[in-house]
């Protein structure tokens, strides 16, 4: 734990300077004098000032925010279900997501207000839906995981299928899919910013029960914690946080799973260790990639979750061969 408040404060200095070239940097670059004549809100700046408060500002913090938000869901994931390829696909909110913003698109096609909405709730709805076919099959890890597939099965046929009934849903859909952060407002950002940080927050105070599940559900319940019930609350809390980075990013993929892996790498293990270090690895590292899918090809802008796909897809298969034998 020595090492924990250094890293921490690294991670943090981290961020906000890569927030603050995030702002800079884009289709055109703000010198310094002038950025910061903007955000003070200085007479002479005001084209800049309109680019930060409409366009970098809120695709700086929601990179920040959708990368936290998806690295706690991950590390949570990953130590209840004592899964290192866990992640919020694992338990189907990706294909909730995809589904119930497929229906908005179809059912209220000009409603283009309540997307951010259907998507959190397809992807929480679909957890809890996960975890009660779960709990009547009688509650295990394995359980969880053969019922998120399901779901997820379940809900990729619905989608194909409205896709096909209603085939104008397909273009908004494609773009929800990939994932991003262009057209996001900060007005969109505060709810999403509050579930994540309340779920943090009983995360951290849950923190010493549930690293107590990775010794194993009878270890556990030897020292008296309700095992059911804590890795009920646990996945409720990663659903949580990853739905709030689904509703307003999109569906991106491999964060959840990859960040906790690189943070354990750096810092160590421990699940405290892993909720102090994660989420803001998470923001530093998707922030980063949402930096580069605005600048490599600039003046063309990609979604960044072509980039995270790119970047995330080896890295799965890495994890994959180096536990071929634990996975057989």
């Amino acid at each position: 734990m020595k090492r924990l408040l250094p890293a921490v404060l690294v991670l943090t200095a981290l961020l906000l300077l890569t927030a603050l070239f995030s702002l800079a940097v884009g289709s055109s670059d703000l010198p310094l004098v002038r950025l910061l004549g903007a955000l003070l809100g200085r007479e002479g700046h005001e084209t800049e000032a309109a680019i930060l408060r409409y366009i970098r500002l809120p695709r700086t913090l929601a990179a920040m925010l959708a990368g936290a938000a998806l690295s706690l869901s991950g590390v949570l994931l990953q130590h209840v279900m004592s899964n290192p390829l866990a992640s919020p696909n694992t338990v189907g909110i990706h294909a909730g997501a995809g589904f119930f913003t497929v229906l908005s698109l179809s059912l209220f096609p000009t409603a283009i207000g309540l997307l951010p909405l259907s998507a959190f709730l397809g992807a929480f709805l679909t957890a809890l839906l996960s975890l009660l076919l779960a709990g009547s099959a009688g509650g295990g890890r394995q359980t969880v995981i053969l019922a998120g597939i399901a779901c997820s099965s379940l809900f990729g046929a619905g989608i194909s299928f409205f896709s096909v009934l209603d085939p104008d849903v397909l273009a908004p859909y494609s773009a929800f899919s990939v994932g991003g952060f262009a057209g996001v407002t900060v007005g969109a950002l505060p709810v999403p910013a509050l579930l994540f940080f309340a779920a943090l927050l009983v995360s951290l105070l849950f923190s010493r029960r549930l690293s107590a599940l990775s010794l194993g559900d009878s270890a556990a319940a030897a020292l008296g914690i309700r095992v059911r019930a804590l890795r009920t609350v646990a996945i409720l809390l990663a659903s949580l946080s990853a739905a709030a980075a689904v509703s307003f990013a999109g569906l991106l993929g491999f964060v959840g799973l990859c960040v906790p892996h690189i943070g354990r790498r750096l810092f160590g293990h421990g699940l405290l260790r892993e909720l102090c270090t994660a989420p803001l690895l998470g923001a530093l590292l998707l922030l980063l990639s949402d930096l580069l899918a605005r600048t490599l090809f600039a003046p063309s802008d990609i979604p960044v979750g072509i980039l995270t796909a790119a970047l995330g897809a080896p890295f799965f298969l890495i994890l994959l061969l180096r536990g071929r034998h634990r996975y057989a």
